[in-house]
């Protein structure tokens, strides 16, 4: 799977998760908190959809995503 595709399909969760958000403003350097408005609530949620969406195993260890690269990131590094 691409980084483009990844990209896509995260764009598809955050618009199910902040409906609200033009997705047109999104790049892989948004920053999840402050620019999203994604509380810890709302991440469990977006890691929970990024699992079902990618068939992958969000990691437990580590420090929290904090950009939409970042999660790119941890998707493609679950699915090699």
């Amino acid at each position: 799977m691409s980084r483009e595709e990844v990209f896509a399909g995260l764009k598809e969760v955050l618009h199910v998760i902040r409906p609200n958000t033009d997705l047109a403003t999104v790049g892989e350097k948004t920053e999840l908190v402050r620019e999203l408005g994604i509380d810890s609530l709302s991440m469990m949620l977006v890691a929970l959809a990024v699992e079902e969406k990618f068939q992958m195993s969000f990691p437990t260890d580590g420090a929290a995503p904090q950009t939409v690269g970042d999660v790119i990131d941890v998707v493609l590094g679950a699915l090699e």
